[in-house]
């Protein structure tokens, strides 16, 4: 199990890697940063939305705030696994994530049977719970794509809140929308080889800023889950609309 903080904020930026700038990168990384004791892992998430996709529709629109909500395993979990409720959101360009950690058999329960029947020790955990409630019951959300990826991740020692991501193989599907189901499902932008993460709260290290120059390695935009809406969903809800 990966161990991440529940509660973080901090400013996220996407880079589109070939093969080849991805391995010239991190042969240059590995002098100052560590890969996670992990290696590479694969990460299952079940996106949620509203009937009408209101939640991503909004994102698109790149407005002041948005915020999506997941189910998050990392590997394929089995009854007792933990896996995460997540909700992200992102105010003037600062991620904030909110998350809560539970058995994937009690996740499951939850969404089959839209009961509040979860509860947690710690007061934040339980605000993070009453976040959940409002989101999925009120608005009633719904399982809509599961998005996956093969993940490796570097830290650095000097900064705990600094960290680079790859990630490889970013799939997606529409049927067997349950983070048990497996991670298969068709490529999302096959043109991408690697999708670079780099996750920091304030700025980049200086050797860092000085790589990404020398390599003429630029930010670039890409959301997983807005990318597979307008390439693969749109046109499908649009559809369904008309009908």
């Amino acid at each position: 199990m990966v161990k991440l903080k529940n509660c973080f904020q901090r400013r996220e930026k996407k880079y589109k890697l070939s093969y080849e700038k991805y391995d010239q990168l991190v042969g240059k990384m590995k002098h100052y940063m560590q890969e996670d004791e992990y290696g590479l892992h694969t990460i299952i998430s079940v996106y949620f939305d509203t009937d009408d996709y209101e939640m991503i529709r909004h994102s698109i629109n790149k407005p002041v705030f948005k915020e999506k909500f997941r189910l998050r395993s990392y590997g394929v979990p089995i009854e007792d696994t933990n896996v995460f409720m997540e909700i992200k959101k992102k105010v003037k360009g600062v991620v904030y994530k909110r998350r809560v950690t539970l058995p994937y058999n009690q996740a499951r329960e939850f969404f089959e049977t839209r009961k509040n029947g979860f509860n947690f020790n710690s007061s934040k955990d339980m605000q993070i719970k009453q976040e959940i409630d409002w989101l999925v019951l009120r608005k009633k959300l719904e399982p809509k794509v599961m998005i996956a990826y093969d993940r490796r991740a570097f830290l650095y020692p000097q900064d705990e809140d600094f960290r680079v991501t790859f990630d490889f193989n970013i799939r997606y599907r529409t049927e067997k929308l349950d983070i048990a189901a497996g991670a298969e499902g068709e490529r999302v932008a096959p043109e991408i080889d690697v999708l670079m993460e780099v996750k920091a709260l304030g700025a980049y290290p200086l050797w860092f800023s000085e790589i990404l120059g020398e390599l003429q390695i630029y930010p670039a935009s890409f959301s997983k889950y807005a990318q597979t809406y307008q390439r693969y969903l749109f046109t499908k809800e649009e559809f369904s609309h008309v009908v």
